[in-house]
């Protein structure tokens, strides 16, 4: 049996600068071992994606919004809940995700995982957004 689909990692990022005009933290559920669920970026309004690190030392993975209930299904998963995020500086989230895309993200579970990914990129964006826990189902992204 082949592997759920995760989305794919980009050597180049489908997203613009303006893209990030529209940013959503989303949680989704988490996988069998991970009770406190998983957090994606959502960016984009006509032609969006979803970007988010899939487990240990892997690059960021991409999902166009045409895969995204795909991803759900094949992971077993389902939406909890998403937050809208402004970011005062769109190119300084679109800036550090490029500088993110080609670097396997160092996995520390609960301190340096698919959450603190996310605030990496929207704290770039001039957001103070982001989790106390890391842990998504647990507490607010705000």
């Amino acid at each position: 049996m082949s592997n759920p689909y995760e989305g794919a990692p980009m050597f180049v990022s489908p997203l613009e600068e303006r893209d990030f005009q529209h940013v959503c933290a989303v949680i989704v559920s988490g996988h069998k071992v991970n009770p406190c669920g998983h957090t994606l970026l959502h960016v984009g309004k006509s032609w969006s994606w979803y970007v988010h690190i899939a487990g240990p030392y892997k690059l960021p993975k991409f999902i166009p919004e045409s895969h995204y209930m795909r991803y759900l299904n094949e992971n077993g998963k389902r939406e909890i809940r998403r937050w809208d995020i402004k970011l005062p500086n769109p190119k300084g989230a679109h800036d550090k995700l490029h500088e993110l895309i080609d670097k396997p993200w160092f996995w520390g579970a609960v301190v340096h995982n698919c959450t603190s990914f996310a605030e990496e990129v929207v704290r770039a964006g001039g957001s103070k957004a982001g989790q106390y826990f890391n842990c998504p189902i647990a507490e607010r992204f705000g």
